[in-house]
């Protein structure tokens, strides 16, 4: 009775934050096609300013991956007022941070700085759209960064490769098989042309959205926008056709090896839908059933009671036109790989042959509203959450409703989409293993 009080509590509060921190916004589209998202809150006198573009490591030609990684670095190099490596000193010194990232969907830039530098960030991302620099030196400067990255991040680094061995696995003819970052060769093969026509398609305002975000007046933030990015040309529309995948109707396995283990790593894998399909919402809700804290499905059963795993998760990697779903392990000792999966698969049949138990379902809605609150909870990742659903859900609004979505699935949904995603006959089995080398 207690607990169930409790848990009671527990929603009702989440219930109130919610509805008290719904985000306000304006948003509108200048001539060249660029969307603008305007949130304006003067709690504290800080702005971000954010631009993200509709390009990903998936718009590629073949024998040219990587390109929209080594963007996300070389559009840092400078611009025809910027001067070249200043970019950092610039915004620090105004107490400014920035940053940026970049998936197979997307690619993400923003700078903090305190509000009374609003028009500085305005600006500077307008010279990133408009006059960047690419010259065969930055060119040059920045394939080596990615290369030191790449070795880092994933040559050199244990388990580096498990998400290039994923994507391999479950796509054939769609890019997301290619690695985000790419491939060496494809970068080294590049020339000053390419890059430069690369540029002149995708980092267009057409392609992109712009987030203002914090202690800003909105007249005048209006007025500056237009001041920087109204004259940018529009470039043409961006068509993509990516070849469609067949679906996985029988097991595959495969095999992968990695110089920088000791232990083996076993992995369950399934192709998914986009996240914008309302199933992805309720496997992002099944991987936390089974994996998310010490006492889901499978933390509890293959490392706590049955000692017969390091580490266990269950992820949905979700992008914009396949997702990718993993339930791996880390054995312990002597267990070995097939024991693992049989345990892992066991977990998942029961959620294929029963309803999960009320109150377990409870404890996954109280997770989703406290991680929706808290995604909101700062202007940076405001700005990022505009920016996200708009330019790739289609709706700066889920900012304030996608919580209604998490609400809205049932018990049975999540049984029906498990049953529907989740069988053996749709998997490929990882078998992620220790060797003297691999060949990248």
């Amino acid at each position: 009775m207690k607990r169930n009080f409790y848990m009671t509590l527990l929603a009702f509060i989440a219930f109130i934050a919610i509805n008290a921190q719904e985000v306000t916004y304006e948003e509108y589209d200048l001539d060249n096609g660029l969307h603008v998202i305007l949130h304006q809150d003067n709690t504290a006198p800080v702005v971000t300013t954010a631009v993200m573009y509709h390009v990903g490591g998936k718009d590629r030609t073949e024998g040219r991956t990587g390109f929209a990684h080594f963007f996300e670095h070389l559009l840092f190099e400078g611009t025809e007022n910027i001067e070249t490596g200043t970019w950092r000193e610039i915004v620090s010194s105004r107490g400014g941070a920035f940053n940026a990232n970049t998936s197979q969907d997307r690619t993400y830039y923003y700078v903090t700085f305190p509000s009374n530098n609003l028009q500085l960030g305005l600006w500077m991302e307008s010279e990133r759209m408009l006059h960047p620099l690419i010259d065969q030196m930055g060119v040059d400067t920045q394939q080596e960064v990615v290369k030191e990255e790449k070795r880092l991040s994933y040559d050199n680094s244990p388990y580096g490769q498990l998400l290039p061995v994923l994507g391999k696995s479950l796509f054939k003819v769609h890019p997301y098989k290619d690695p985000n970052i790419g491939y060496m060769k494809d970068l080294d093969a590049a020339t000053l042309e390419d890059v430069i026509a690369y540029n002149k398609k995708y980092y267009v305002p057409n392609n992109a959205v712009l987030i203002v975000a914090g202690d800003i007046d909105i007249p005048e933030t209006k007025k500056m926008v237009s001041d920087y990015f109204a004259e940018i040309p529009a470039g043409e529309d961006v068509i993509r056709n990516y070849p469609k995948e067949v679906p996985i109707k029988a097991e595959e396995k495969v095999t992968a090896y990695d110089a920088n283990i000791q232990i083996p790593l076993v992995g369950i894998a399934y192709r998914i839908p986009g996240f914008t399909d309302r199933d992805a919402y309720v496997l992002n809700m099944i991987s936390t059933y089974l994996s998310d804290g010490k006492s889901s499905k499978l933390y509890k059963k293959i490392v706590d009671e049955q000692k017969q795993g390091l580490q266990v998760g269950a992820i949905n990697l979700d992008q914009e036109d396949y997702g990718m779903y993993l339930v791996y392990a880390i054995p312990v000792g002597e267990t070995s790989l097939d024991v693992l999966v049989n345990e892992m698969e066991e977990e998942i049949s029961k959620v294929r042959s029963e309803l999960i138990s009320e109150n377990d379902y409870q404890k996954l809605q109280n997770k989703f509203e406290n991680n929706f609150v808290n995604s909101n909870s700062s202007i940076e990742g405001i700005a990022n959450s505009l920016a996200r659903n708009y330019l790739l859900y289609g709706d700066a609004e889920l900012i304030n409703k996608e919580i209604d979505i998490y609400r809205s699935i049932t018990r049975e949904e999540i049984q029906a989409v498990t049953n529907k995603y989740l069988n053996s006959n749709q998997r490929v089995i990882i078998h992620y293993l220790p060797k003297e080398n691999i060949d990248n």
